[in-house]
Order: structure tokens, then sequence, then C-alpha cells
């Protein structure tokens, strides 16, 4: 029956072919008295040992075709599965309850899952959805159940599910997988954010596509708008089939794009880099033709494994990126752990509120041998390139000024060992928090330049955790507070000969291009894929024009006008 659903646009493109609706395996797990304990604990380490056999396999197959970054998540899941607490806590029940294996693990898993599902914090909810894609996979090894294979997909195919979890993503093939479509999830779920690596079309968080559509039905994915047809019409067919045929035209367009500079219609200048994880990433950034690359997440080295990375370790992917970069501008933030990223070799107390707790430099500040590791590792990175060093969430000067210290002790130290360190290495913040945008004419002074983190800034300022779905609409990059905070920084750098940049989602947002193109921004660093589009759209903007634009998009009253103003004037309504 013919219908259309809408969700979140998670992956851009157009996809219409049949769909393969992917069914979680039954589970009947009942409970069964055993009388040889130690055979029935034999039993589960054998299905761990098997289950992480294959985890390793996926990890190495992600981290191939998908880049490190994105294989982490499989490095997680291994620590789950090598976890004492949940392993001793299963062989607790088998042991003294005589419960079966099955029985036992999926108890224990169930209590794991309840108590992260119910915490405030992203990350945590995230380890919930790692958790129960593991026991699923140990729970088919103990019941004898072959979970459904994604892998063994050779027709084209759209993939329909409740919610695909990353050992399923893993397996897509873009050859056969031409778009998948789920009931849950968000833009930044590991679903969403594997399908943009791997360019399939996808529209997450429809509610009840499960429900509506059966294997074989003939249906249409749009991950440009977010809608999802089912058994559509002779006519929707023809439209949407030019609507695919427009858009990769148009990719086409932008990859003329490459080896182009980024320059307005009057003939102005801006960077345009991007956000990597790891050294892998830096495929995508020179495929798409980024002028440098303006945040380098480095708490992926930290993360997915149980001891902090070496000096040497950190060197060697520091150096990496600079050195393929070949003398374009690398900016690399220093470990930024807390809020929604945890360490647990690290054992940090539990903060009711980590978004605004022990984090970033706040916890390098204090764990002064992590920070000084890094900073070493750094400072010889910056000897092979453009190397420049930016601190996360500083709040005040002193925090500046004693992380500026801790980094010219070291350069002091590696210069008298003898070691070679660039001389000309700038160093610049996060901003992040209000208070450092309001006060930025003070910090402008004591940096070389600014990178504006709008995931952070626009949460903080509204009072709004961009996780919470209850209060999401207050996520507001347009709206005239935060532009007013983002001209305040720029022209606190410009007043004082610095750059600023921004490294927050809004740099690659459409709507917000013009905005920050006539505030001044110098460079816009956003997900490599999102580079060519938005240099389509500077080619086409007049920074003059837009100098004047800007300033009456401050004097609007809600985030709705302005994104009402900027279509009307630049994306054909």
């Amino acid at each position: 029956m013919q219908q259309k659903l809408s969700g979140i646009a998670a992956s851009a493109g157009v996809a219409i072919a049949k769909a393969f609706v992917h069914e979680e395996p039954d589970f009947n797990i009942e409970l069964r008295n055993v009388e040889n304990a130690d055979q029935e604990i034999q039993l589960f380490l054998d299905a761990l040992a098997t289950s992480q056999e294959e985890l390793r396999v996926i990890r190495d197959k992600a981290e191939t075709e998908l880049g490190a970054d994105k294989a982490e998540i499989f490095s997680a899941h291994l620590l789950v599965l090598n976890d004492p607490e949940l392993i001793d806590a299963v062989k607790e029940k088998i042991n003294q309850d005589k419960q079966n294996a099955e029985y036992a693990l999926n108890e224990v898993a169930t209590m794991f899952i309840s108590m992260f599902e119910n915490m405030d914090n992203e990350y945590m909810k995230e380890r919930a959805a790692d958790i129960r894609d593991v026991t699923k996979r140990v729970l088919g090894h103990l019941l004898g159940i072959k979970a459904q294979s994604l892998a063994t997909i050779s027709e084209e195919t759209i993939v329909i599910a409740e919610d695909l979890t990353p050992s399923d993503t893993a397996q897509l093939n873009p050859v056969f997988i031409k778009g998948f479509a789920t009931d849950i999830g968000g833009r930044t779920s590991h679903s969403a954010i594997m399908s943009r690596s791997l360019e399939i079309p996808a529209v997450v968080g429809t509610k009840e596509v499960t429900k509506q559509v059966e294997t074989g039905t003939l249906m249409i994915v749009d991950g440009l708008d977010g809608d999802v047809i089912i058994d559509p019409s002779a006519e929707q067919l023809a439209h949407y089939q030019t609507k695919k045929e427009k858009f990769e035209r148009q990719k086409e367009e932008w990859a003329k794009l490459v080896n182009e500079p980024t320059t307005t219609k009057d003939g102005k200048h801006v960077e345009l880099a991007a956000n990597i994880g790891t050294p892998k990433d830096v495929d995508g950034v020179l495929n798409n033709g980024a002028e440098g690359v303006g945040l380098y997440r480095t708490e992926f080295l930290y993360m997915g494994r149980d001891r902090l990375p070496s000096e040497e370790e950190q060197f060697e992917a520091y150096k990496e990126v600079v050195e393929r970069m070949d003398g374009k501008p690398v900016v690399i933030r220093t470990l930024d752990i807390g809020g929604d990223k945890e360490l647990p070799y690290l054992d940090l107390p539990k903060e009711l509120n980590p978004f605004l707790g022990f984090r970033a430099v706040r916890l390098c500040l204090e764990e002064q041998t992590i920070f000084r590791t890094q900073l070493r590792a750094l400072l010889r990175a910056s000897a092979y390139g453009n190397l420049k060093i930016m601190f996360p969430m500083i709040a005040t000067l002193e925090e500046l000024r004693q992380a500026k210290a801790l980094l010219q002790e070291e350069k002091a130290q590696l210069q008298k060992e003898g070691t070679k360190v660039s001389d000309s290495m700038e160093v610049g913040i996060m901003v992040e928090i209000p208070s450092t945008a309001i006060a930025a004419d003070l910090f402008a002074k004591e940096v070389d330049f600014f990178s504006i983190g709008t995931n952070d800034l626009i949460q903080y300022t509204m009072a709004a955790d961009r996780m919470n779905e209850r209060v999401s609409y207050l996520y507001q990059p347009y709206h005239p507070a935060i532009l007013r905070l983002v001209k305040m920084v720029i022209d606190a750098a410009h007043k004082h000969g610095k750059w600023a940049g921004m490294c927050g989602e809004m740099a690659g947002d459409e709507i917000a291009i013009p905005l920050l193109l006539g505030l001044g921004l110098d460079e816009f660093s956003m997900s490599a894929t999102s580079i060519l589009p938005s240099r389509s759209q500077i080619h086409n903007l007049s920074k003059e024009e837009l100098s004047s634009f800007a300033l009456e998009m401050l004097q609007l009253s809600t985030a709705d006008e302005v994104e009402q103003k900027v279509r009307e004037h630049f994306l054909n309504g």
C-alpha cells in the first residue's frame, strides 16, 4: 500500500530499490537448572571467545574500509566482552544459582543495559547499545542461532530495520545496499555516521518503517529531505528518479572543485578545512580538496583501548597527518575527554553533570603527566609540517596561561635534549563557553587564533543538552544570541590581527554559511564530505553584500526568522 513516512535525513542521496527487512533473531531464553556449573561456564567462555574473534575480524574490515575512528566502536565492543564485571557476574549466577549460561548472561546484560540507559549521559546511553549488540552475538552462539547477515546480500536492496547496530552497518556493501531506513536513531547515531562514510542514503527515526514494509516491497529512501516512500506510484518513481539523477550530477559538478581555492563571487578567499579523528581520515580530507585540517580530535587515540597511548604512538599519529597534509595547516586539539567521552582505564569519579564538569583542559591541567606526554608528542611532530595546537574548553585566562606555560616548559626541555621543534607554531583555543566568547577581546591578546566550537557553545548558551530530545528544539544555531557571540569572537580576533575559525557542525551548514561569511569568519572546518558542497555555495556568494545582511540578522528576534530570511535570499526559498 502506497505510503509516505518522515524521519531524519541521516545521509544524503536518493535510493530506489526493493526492501529487505532485517529482523532480529528470536532468542527464546528459558531458565534451566544446570548440574555441572564448570561445564556451563566453559560453554559461556567458548561463546565469548568465538564472539571476540568475530569482532576482531569485523574491526579490521571496518578499519580498512571505513577508517580507524569508525572501527573504534568494535574495539569498545571487545572491551565489553573482556569486562570482568560482566564476566564475573555471569559466572557467579551459573555457579551459585545453577543458572544456564544464556539465562545468566541475559539477566546480567539486561541489568547493565537498564543502568546505562537511565543515565543522563549520551556516552553512557551508547554503552547500553554496545552491551545489547555484543550480548546478542554471544547469545547467538550459546543458542546455536545464526544471525541474519547483511554481508551476503547480492542484489540492489534498501535495508529496513528497527535500528542497525555497528556490527550490522560494518557489513553493508554499497555495491548492493543502496540505502537504509530505521525506526529509531538520529544524525549522530553509529549507523548514521557510518552511512555517511559509505555514502549510502539513509533516513533514520521514522518510528514505524518496519511495521509498514515487507521484504520485496519497492520503496524510495530520500536522504536529502528525510522521506521514505513505500510502494511508490509511477509519478513518484519518475519524480525521485529525476531527483536522484540531479543529485548525482550535482556531486559530479562538486567534484570539479577539488583543486579550486575557496573564493567568494567578489574574490574574497576563506579557508575550508576538515574535521578528522585519526590519520586514516586524511584520505577523505585530500580527496575532497580541503585546504587544511581545522580540527584533529586526538581523543580517538585514547579511546577503545585499555591503557594510555605512549608519547611515541602519539608522535607517529600526529607526524603522519602533518606530513600528509604537506604544509597545509593542521589544527590539533589537545585531549578532550569527559562530558560524553570517557576513558574506563582512568577511573574518574562519576559526575551528575559531566558536560559542565571535570573534562578537557580541566582534566589535563590536573593530570599533568598525561598532558605533558601529549604536548611533547605534538611539539616533536611540529617539526614535520604546519601544526597548530588548540586547547579545548578554556574558561579563564588563568587556564590558558597555565596550559601555555606547560607547553613552553616541554618545548624548552625538548630543545635541551636536542630535539627539533617548530619555532613558528601557532597556539589557539576553542571558544565553546559563553564567558570566553564574551571576553574574547581579552583572550585575543594571548592566542594566535580562535576556533569556535558551536556544538558546545550553543548548548551552553541555550542551557539545553543537545542530546536530550525533549529540549532539542532549543539547539538553535541561527539564534540571534548565538550569532552575536560568534560576531564578538570574530571581531575580537580581527581587532588584534588574529584569525577566527569554526569547527562545529554549524560551519558546514548551508543556512549558516552566508551568515558566517557575512560576519567575517576566516576558516570553516567541517566533515570532509561537506567541503565541496560548501565550496560550491561560497563561490556563488558575495562577502561584501553579506556583511550588511548578517548585521541585519543580528537584529531579528528568533532563529526561525533568521532561517527564513537566509532561505529567501540565498537558497531559493
